[in-house]
């Protein structure tokens, strides 16, 4: 089990305040868009070797994952959204514990789904967690990231607690930055009350070999 970092407590907390509305309201896929699913399928859902859902939430894309063929493991700080992913997928393990204390061996991970789970980092530490999840990665490895898509790096009055915008250039470069290589971008459009967010599928890059590849694609 991983150690719960003392800044990621009030997020913890206050998803834990919401937890039964919460999954509720997102605790399936019918929550994801298809084209997302299909985008976290074609990367994560045939690898070989084991698959990390950070910030897994009440386990529903762990579930989808492990219905690919993914060797996956869901990882959230909130007890009671692992306590619901258990009994809803009960031949999925999922652990209580902390992305930005991973306790997984160097280059031991094939692949990393962090479904807006890094939105509530400042963005003072976003580095560190990224270096973290390259040191757990093979090289080669994918790591799927979504995130709230804006121009400007900026909080905002998130409805569980306060999150940050980031824009997709930005994080892209800090991704570069910390060992990896783009290989595919989406944008998707705010509707409702849906806000505008991207999604980054990247490689973990081996040392000394860091280059940006890949294409954008933009939909609405």
């Amino acid at each position: 089990m991983t150690a719960e970092h003392p800044t990621d407590q009030p997020v913890g907390r206050a998803y834990a305040a919401l937890a039964d509305r919460y999954i509720e309201l997102f605790g399936s896929v019918a929550s994801v868009h298809p084209d997302d699913l299909r985008l976290i399928d074609a990367h994560l859902g045939r690898l070989t070797g084991p698959v990390l859902d950070l910030g897994c939430g009440p386990g529903h894309l762990s579930g989808f994952l492990a219905g690919a063929g993914a060797d996956v493991t869901g990882i959230d700080l909130v007890p009671e959204f692992v306590a619901h992913a258990r009994r809803s997928h009960p031949d999925v393990p999922f652990e209580v514990g902390s992305l930005t204390e991973l306790d997984r061996a160097d280059g031991s991970v094939a692949g990393v789904l962090a479904w807006f789970s890094l939105i509530h980092l400042h963005p003072d530490r976003l580095d560190d967690v990224l270096a973290g999840l390259r040191r757990v990665l093979a090289p080669g490895g994918a790591l799927v990231l979504g995130f709230f898509d804006g121009p400007t790096c900026e909080p905002f009055a998130h409805r569980v607690v306060e999150a940050h915008r980031w824009p997709a250039d930005e994080l892209a470069r800090r991704l570069t930055a910390a060992g990896f290589a783009e290989v595919e971008r989406v944008h998707r459009a705010g509707e409702g009350d849906r806000r505008p967010y991207a999604v980054l599928a990247v490689e973990s890059q081996p040392p000394g070999r860091v280059e940006r590849i890949g294409t954008d694609r933009f939909s609405a």
